[in-house]
């Protein structure tokens, strides 16, 4: 018989072996702003370096293809991504419950969630891929492509389905990556395996393949970048390899996911709602200007969105009530921080947008996009707001929530859009868009201090955004009236050094201050400037 322990004022049992397998360790919570906000910038450059690459490759391999066959190639890329709903949510549901068990230094647990995860995603996007593997000839016929092409279009349609399952699989199995905060390696490995697929299919192409040759091509990139993550994150957490899964966690990880699976559904009809209204009621030119200046204003949505994913396995270590502090900060700075960025942002935007797309696009868009880009721009400083409120939703298990929102405003987005486009045409498109997305940003934030209990320290913030208005707005008032005059050259920074002196010395505080010249390199923080400046 194996002696027992008692521990006094517990209820649990001992036994020897238990008490010699290795320690909990939690993981220290301390420093979580620095960390969301490094993860979020390696998330970023994860993203512009695979862009970047693609605007370099582009027009080699249109040269390559010829415009036909580039259109067959992107053709078969997209259809299996208009199932991204495939994952089942998995991707954010194993960050989700295995960042919560890591927060509680539990890693079998963690493990255990990453590969029940991992099942179910596997399941889910192969009831999707594999219609499409099989009837890829049939799809192919009906989509109006030459029958020149239709061979080698259907092979790369079945390789592209391979690859569309190896892509859901590597957003669940990077979870280690996502709970650690390790957002340098998770996009470390995204940047290579992106930039290697498309730079490498200029040359796959260049030596003689077909379409289906670079699809093939694209599939192995995209499963060792798959092999990359399951390396990388057994490496970090070593209970990853395993065959064992949580029966209980089943239906909790699916009621998460179809949450933001139906959410997912909804918002495909909300992004693209008033792009089809605008091409209804006007015109396909119209749509034309529209989504320049809607493509253009959306860019600027890429930090806050890489921002996401540090904040959900952040936000999920902190929600215990002994964390409750700590959370209430990385919440308020998150927003204080996107405020303080974004406000600037949109003021270069809002000058240089107009000569912008004079000049990239043509006379035409540099006449007729500026004023939708303007109201989008009014409706994005509370969209990317509203990312923070919408992270904490979620690392709270809330996705019901969400989805429940997106649904219920579809009926009167559509009627607001309508009644809009009609009467100012791609500026009330604009219009509609801004009124919904500065709708959800209130009401994310009403929910969030409901259901998660986050106090918001709003008044403090609004204070801050109506004072860098201020003082940002006359170059804007100067920009609207001439973008090309000679008064900006002076305005504009002007502006920014009185706006940074105004957040700097209002708005950030005494531990802020401390927190920003500890980022400072050590030789700077000798000099006396910096020494003031923390003061």
């Amino acid at each position: 018989m194996k002696p027992i322990i008692r521990v006094e004022n517990l209820s649990k049992q001992y036994t020897i072996e238990s008490l010699q397998e290795q320690p909990i360790e939690i993981p220290s919570t301390a420093g979580m702003t620095t960390k969301v906000v490094k993860g979020s910038l390696w998330t970023l450059a994860g993203q512009v370096l695979p862009m970047a690459a693609s605007l370099v490759t582009a027009p080699f391999i249109i040269r390559l293809l010829g415009a036909e066959s580039y259109g067959v190639l992107i053709l078969v890329g997209l259809i299996p991504n208009y199932f991204s709903f495939a994952d089942f949510g998995m991707g954010m549901a194993s960050t989700r419950f295995a960042s919560e068990a890591y927060g509680r230094g539990d890693s079998k647990a963690e493990a255990e969630a990453v590969r029940t995860s991992t099942l179910i995603a596997f399941l889910t996007s192969t009831l999707i891929a594999l219609p499409i593997l099989l009837f890829a000839g049939t799809i192919i016929s009906e989509l109006n492509v030459p029958d020149g092409l239709k061979a080698t279009a259907t092979l790369a349609l079945r390789f592209t389905s391979l690859t569309f399952v190896a892509g859901i699989l590597s957003n669940v199995l990077n979870t280690p990556q996502l709970s650690r905060l390790r957002m340098d390696l998770n996009a470390l490995i995204n940047a290579l395996t992106k930039v290697t697929a498309t730079a490498g299919t200029a040359v796959v192409l260049y030596l003689g393949s077909s379409i289906a040759g670079a699809a093939a091509y694209l599939f192995v990139v995209n499963a060792i970048g798959l092999i990359a993550h399951i390396f990388v994150s057994g490496s970090l957490l070593k209970h990853l390899y395993g065959f064992t899964i949580d029966r209980s966690l089943v239906r909790p990880l699916l009621k998460f996911g179809t949450g933001l699976t139906i959410s997912g559904l909804a918002a495909i009809f909300l992004i693209n709602l008033e792009k089809l209204l605008v091409t209804k009621l006007i015109s396909v030119e119209s749509l034309a200007y529209y989504s320049i200046a809607f493509t253009f204003a959306n860019m600027a949505t890429m930090f806050s969105w890489s921002m996401v994913q540090s904040l959900i396995p952040a936000f999920s270590q902190l929600l215990t009530p002994d964390k409750k502090d700590q959370f209430n900060a990385l919440f308020s700075r998150t927003i204080k921080l996107s405020v303080i960025w974004l406000l600037p942002s949109l003021m270069v935007l809002f000058v240089v947008a107009k000569p912008f797309f004079s000049i990239w696009a043509g006379p035409d868009f540099g006449r007729e996009s500026p004023l939708p880009f303007y109201i989008l721009l009014a409706g994005l400083l509370f969209n990317i707001i509203a990312y923070v409120p919408y992270s904490s939703l979620v690392a709270s298990g809330r996705t019901d929530l969400v989805a429940k929102i997106h649904w219920a405003e579809l009926a009167p987005y559509l009627i607001v859009a309508v009644v809009l486009i009609r009467y100012f045409g791609i500026a009330g498109a604009a219009m509609a868009w801004s009124v919904r997305v500065i709708f959800d940003a209130a009401l994310f934030l009403v929910l969030t201090r409901k259901f998660v209990g986050v106090s918001l320290g709003v008044r403090q913030i609004a204070w801050a955004a109506l004072a860098g208005l201020f003082v940002l707005v006359p170059s804007m008032v100067i920009a609207l009236y001439n973008n090309y005059s000679w008064l900006l050259a002076v305005s504009l920074p002007l502006s920014l050094t009185v706006y940074l002196f105004v957040v700097w010395r209002y708005f950030v505080t005494t531990e802020e201050r401390h927190w920003f010249a500890g980022r400072i390199p050590s030789p700077f923080r000798r000099l006396a400037i910096f020494n003031s400046l923390t003061r």
